[in-house]
């Protein structure tokens, strides 16, 4: 049984649950010691310091020789030797609330998580997967106050880009019987937005069921890879049903994310590197790495700066996101469709004029 983010509490603690989410950020990969090996400076006597307490916790030297003449080597004389302590790798990562999962009206909910040796790497910002997990207190520096972290042991992402749906065997045999019906194609653009209705709509209605659907995804003999999303742009005149059509797209799409031109930055469609308390530099996905696998709708897209929307070119083609920022440099996966909507450069739609014209973008 699956337990969200938001139900995690104290009655959790030292538990095993399965934690659903989506990959949001991720940190560097770091050492850290599982066995320590010490040696006093002044007699060389050696001893193995276990590190128990969890991925955030501190190993404490002892303060006394274990020697034969331990009045003579003094308080504290131990000092590590790195090369024969034994360390692991601990990487740590957010995990966000999916969107679709969130209530109306409230905001994403994330949490810590410690991932240890052969997990580490296992999921980059914006998968979507399912935590085995122990949650555990972190100490934020007061005594009696203290915040959770979850511990992974296991990971699951079999589920990454799309749910796991399923279906009756009376659902399937109506799907059958839906695709050998010789105008599935006019039921299908009839359920896109039923509620909004007229001739100028006919048209945007088959264009967004084509983008719903998707196209093949095609990969060359020389290796280049050809997308198969669609990508659509709504011009027209305003209150003609734009921003409907994009919230409809997003509430049907299994993964779909609905943002505003006027309120979305390069950084919050694509990637940005963030710094977090401790100092660690964190990766973080944005709207389009969120939405891999699904459909990206932006509305206002003619208010956007353009440096903001060139911003999104490279996701919108090669369905990449190519980041280069504070030491980190990686490639993450953007495979999503575009779904925007814009005003005519003059607020209203001059029939006089060429569509080249209409266009400012």
């Amino acid at each position: 049984r699956h337990t969200h983010i938001r139900d995690v509490n104290a009655g959790h603690m030292n538990r095993l649950i399965k934690c659903p989410g989506m990959v949001i950020s991720t940190s560097h990969i770091k050492s850290r010691a599982t066995e320590l090996l010490v040696r006093c400076s002044k007699c060389l006597d050696q001893q193995r310091v276990p590190v128990l307490g969890g991925p955030f916790s501190n190993a404490s030297l002892p303060a006394d020789c274990k020697g034969p003449d331990a009045q003579a080597c003094g308080r504290y004389p131990y000092s590590v030797v790195p090369d024969e302590s034994l360390f692991c790798d601990r990487q740590t990562w957010k995990l966000q609330e999916s969107p679709e999962s969130v209530p109306t009206g409230e905001m994403p909910r994330s949490i810590l998580l410690a991932v240890e040796r052969s997990l580490v790497d296992r999921a980059p910002p914006g998968t979507r997967c399912s935590v085995l997990c122990i949650p555990s207190l972190l100490s934020t520096g007061q005594q009696s106050v203290k915040s959770i972290f979850l511990r992974v042991v296991g990971i699951d992402t079999s589920h990454s880009n799309t749910e796991s749906a399923t279906f009756t065997p009376e659902e399937e045999a109506a799907f059958l019987a839906l695709a050998k019906r010789s105008d599935v194609y006019d039921i299908l653009w009839r359920s896109v937005a039923p509620s909004i209705k007229g001739d100028y709509s006919v048209d945007v209605k088959k264009a967004m069921l084509c983008m719903l659907m998707g196209g093949t995804r095609k990969r060359l003999p020389d290796g280049i890879n050809l997308r198969g999303d669609i990508n659509v742009l709504l011009l027209g005149d305003p209150s003609t049903g734009k921003s409907q059509f994009l919230k409809f797209a997003s509430q049907v799409s299994p993964i779909g994310v609905y943002t505003s031109g006027k309120g979305s930055s390069a950084a919050g469609l694509t990637a940005s590197v963030i710094r977090d308390a401790r100092g660690e530099f964190y990766l973080e996905g944005g709207a389009m790495v969120l939405a891999d696998g699904g459909v990206v709708c932006i509305d206002e897209f003619d208010k956007m700066r353009a440096q903001d929307r060139v911003a999104i070119h490279e996701a919108m083609e090669q369905q990449t996101i190519s980041v280069a920022k504070a030491g980190i440099t990686t490639v993450l996966n953007s495979r999503a469709s575009v779904l925007a909507a814009a005003n005519p450069v003059f607020g209203r739609y001059d029939e006089l004029k060429s569509a080249a014209e209409q266009i400012d973008l």
